[in-house]
């Protein structure tokens, strides 16, 4: 989905009515905001993944490292995301691109399975299997985490169309690039603490 092509709509296994609305009601206040003389550009943003303790990446990494980086419920559905930097840059180029405005999907241009990523996470860690999660699991995590099980089991296959036409250059197309990157910060920060301070990962 792209910013003309895409369908905003409910999925009703991932239970998504409510932050659809949401979504809505907020794009539509920001569409009627009078605002004259203003370049509006409403960013539609996927996970976005860093190495922030609570942050997404840090969390599959976690449950990945456990053992638990198996498919997500039937493992099928498409995951939207994009490395923390492109973010900001893409951000950056947001404010100081003045031809571009409206709708902008911010995600890497290369979405992929769920399945998929979790595979290339275990091969990453070095973790040589991941158990499978099924919905009701999903549900019990997601309460004790505070979250909602349509962030993991709504699918998201959205495309950049707006950034790539208009000149943005990602650094990190690709989920593997990603986690690369991550990973050598992570190992960069872990190097650099004094001695003896404890390393939570």
């Amino acid at each position: 989905m792209d910013e003309w092509k895409g369908r905003v709509r409910a999925t009703p296994e991932a239970k998504d009515e409510f932050s659809l609305e949401v979504a809505k009601a907020w794009e539509n206040a920001f569409a009627e905001c009078h605002a004259p003389d203003t370049r509006k550009v409403a960013m539609r943003t996927a996970m976005v993944l860093g190495t922030e303790d609570g942050g997404v990446y840090r969390v599959l990494r976690r449950l990945t490292r456990l053992g638990l980086g198996g498919a997500m419920g039937d493992g099928r559905q498409f995951v939207s995301w994009i490395h923390a930097d492109d973010f900001c840059r893409a951000a950056d180029w947001l404010i100081s691109e003045a031809a571009t405005c409206g709708v902008v999907n911010v995600t890497a241009p290369n979405p992929l399975v769920n399945h998929e990523m979790m595979n290339l996470l275990r091969g990453k860690l070095g973790v040589p299997f991941g158990l499978p999660a099924a919905k009701w699991m999903l549900e019990i995590g997601a309460f004790l985490l505070s979250t909602e099980t349509e962030l993991i089991i709504k699918s998201r296959r959205v495309i950049p169309r707006r950034l790539e036409q208009d000149g943005f250059r990602f650094r990190y197309r690709h989920f593997e690039q990603a986690v690369a990157a991550l990973e050598r910060k992570l190992e960069a920060g872990r190097l650099q603490l004094p001695l003896g301070s404890e390393v939570t990962a």
